[in-house]
């Protein structure tokens, strides 16, 4: 950053108050009588509810419509493990897209733990308090066992969106992308740069939507992930493909895709040559992406790029789907956000890209135009429709799969099938462990 949007940065984060949320009463306290019943002894009345039926806390408290943003600051941005508390300033701003985008409220709740149990059983014992909690910024491999360990303990929602987020982002994008460069999902080989959180995350979720494992090599920071490596975690070892390709550049030869969650300048106009004819690269490092699109383009003019940039065209950006996905999750009460949950918001995402863009976000990202092609395959993070039509797919998925605990009355499809189910639990298997932040830096292909 410049120095100057370096000082602007500050004084934002500074004036006129210190920090970027606060709390704000949804009563009135102006009487006496207001008092009495936001406090003592009116409030004695809903305790006594919730004390009966605790699901009563949903009609009386904020809980149904709040949720935690919480950190152990083990990999905020591309800072690296800077401290639970020099990650709040990420935590509320998490909280304001929450709060902006979404409807919901949130809190950030910064802990001080590293070790993975007691990281684990704070945030268990604080879950009364929410509906639904957000991981952020914790590092690989602790990452995964902490959000399923917590997914298997509560009865609320819980996702890690360095895992989830984007990878629900790129699945939209690439699948747009591999349409409109003549590819499909199923035949492309696929190269995902960083074997971190982002990248274990992207790759376990396009194999669910199709996507085929020999066709997928990962590289982290010794190269690719093969079968005849040793000392590989069970996340990365479920990735491993067998295979005489060792490095980056072996990898990408012939390559359809290159999916870059790592670190600034990785790639090279020279990879980008020996890739396959209309080749898609998604360099989502930030600020700096793994190549830039310029020279990217300068390699090779049958290329399709987007980058974590807002700069760029088609930007990949986890703001295009975490609030939406808890709003559903809220909506209908779901006990966890399940894999269903996660395909249809990729789908949701990936066919609002397809329908005419309105006037007033057209205004806001000053163009005249955007249509559905190779420089717009993922609609703007500013577009008003993302609430609706991500939260309703999400919320008719919850109840479909059994897991909502409230129905709603489904929207487009009109099916009553999910009213007759009752909510299920969430169990998972270790292949869903699924993202990473694109809109984040990263300095190292293991860090998330």
């Amino acid at each position: 950053m410049t120095s100057e949007i370096k000082k602007a940065a500050l004084e934002y984060h500074a004036h006129p108050v210190p920090g970027k949320i606060s709390i704000t009463p949804t009563k009135p306290t102006a009487t006496q009588r207001d008092l009495s019943l936001c406090y003592t002894p009116g409030v004695a009345e809903p305790v006594k509810e919730i004390m009966r039926d605790p699901s009563a806390a949903y009609r009386y408290t904020s809980k149904g419509n709040l949720v935690a943003v919480i950190t152990n600051g083990t990999a905020v941005l591309g800072l690296g493990n800077t401290g639970a508390l020099a990650g709040k300033p990420v935590m509320e701003g998490k909280a304001v897209l929450f709060k902006c985008l979404a409807g919901i409220d949130a809190i950030d709740i910064e802990i001080d733990c590293q070790d993975v149990q007691g990281f684990v059983d704070t945030v268990a014992n604080i879950a009364p308090t929410f509906g639904g909690i957000n991981l952020e910024d914790i590092k690989a491999p602790e990452c995964f066992i902490i959000e399923k360990t917590l997914q298997e303990r509560l009865t609320i929602p819980v996702m890690h969106d360095d895992q989830h987020g984007t990878a629900i982002v790129v699945a939209a994008g690439l699948l747009n992308a591999l349409e409109l460069q003549g590819k499909n999902l199923q035949n492309a080989v696929i190269v995902c740069a960083g074997a971190g959180a982002a990248g274990i995350a992207t790759m376990q979720l396009l194999l669910k939507l199709g996507a085929r494992h020999e066709n997928l090599y990962m590289i982290d920071r010794f190269g690719v992930i093969h079968t005849e490596r040793e000392a590989l975690n069970p996340y990365k070892q479920l990735l491993a493909v067998k295979t005489h390709k060792r490095t980056l550049h072996d990898a990408l030869m012939d390559a359809d895709v290159c999916i870059g969650v790592s670190g600034p300048d990785l790639l090279t106009a020279d990879m980008m040559r020996v890739m396959a004819k209309n080749p898609i690269v998604f360099a989502l490092s930030n600020p700096v992406p793994e190549i830039m699109p310029e020279l990217a383009y300068e390699a090779r003019s049958d290329l399709l790029m987007a980058t974590g940039r807002s700069d760029y065209p088609n930007q990949v950006n986890n703001a295009l789907c975490f609030p939406y996905i808890f709003r559903g999750a809220l909506d209908v009460r779901a006990s966890c956000i399940n894999q269903a949950m996660q395909i249809a918001a990729v789908h949701a995402l990936r066919s609002l890209a397809k329908e005419p863009v309105p006037k007033e976000v057209l205004k806001a990202y000053g163009d005249k135009t955007l249509r559905f092609g190779s420089h717009y395959i993922l609609p703007k993070p500013l577009d008003p429709r993302l609430k609706q039509k991500i939260s309703q797919a999400v919320a008719d998925a919850a109840v479909e799969s059994g897991v909502a605990q409230v129905i709603q009355a489904l929207s487009s499809r009109g099916s009553s099938a999910g009213s007759r189910r009752r909510p299920a639990t969430c169990s998972r298997d270790p292949e869903q462990i699924i993202l990473d932040s694109a809109d984040k830096p990263r300095n190292d292909v293991d860090q998330k």
